[in-house]
């Protein structure tokens, strides 16, 4: 059993959490509108795959059920607010487990650390360790982070995850 956190470290995640919150629906709207989803129709720099993505995130903002705007434009507030939650919450899992030596390697069956994943992350195709841990943390748990998830398909800028990592990593590990 985990005892509670002490009164201190509980405001520093509080803090952490709300400034997270912030800066990844930031992120991710800036990301949702480079894809479109708000337009009635793509951009037409937009390559096959960005396309892809962007019909399968106007058919998930139908299901969160974001209305049209006056202006028929699509309201992406819903989607807005799951990306953003969905990637802020895989990186604060994938902390957690990793300070608690519970974040498992796939394929080695191995408990690996933050700074392991740095290090492998270019050998397992991700962009950083973050990337990669997120990825662990996924798989290790499926029913919060659904595999087939849209939101997690949308990239956020490397501004807003070196934010996030650096809110993550001003925690001390004594948080998780």
């Amino acid at each position: 059993m985990m005892a509670p956190l002490a009164n201190g470290l509980r405001r520093r995640l509080e803090k952490a959490v709300v400034q997270a919150r912030l800066g990844a629906e930031a992120g991710a709207r800036v990301a949702l509108e480079r894809l479109a989803v708000h337009r009635s129709e793509p951009f037409a720099e937009m390559s096959l795959e960005e396309r892809e993505l962007r019909v399968v995130l106007c058919a998930h903002v139908h299901q969160l059920g974001d209305p049209l705007k006056a202006s028929s434009e699509q309201g992406v507030e819903r989607l807005v607010s799951e990306c953003a939650y969905e990637h802020w919450h895989r990186m604060l899992f994938a902390r957690f487990l990793a300070e608690n030596s519970l974040l498992i390697h796939p394929e080695l069956r191995v408990s690996v650390t933050l700074a392991e994943c740095t290090e492998l992350a270019a050998e397992a195709g991700e962009k950083d360790g973050w990337a990669l841990a997120g990825r662990f943390a996924a798989r290790m748990l499926p029913a919060i982070f659904r595999p087939d998830d849209p939101a997690l398909e949308v990239t956020l800028a490397p501004e807003t995850r070196q934010a996030l990592e650096k809110l993550l990593e001003s925690l001390p590990a004594e948080v998780f």
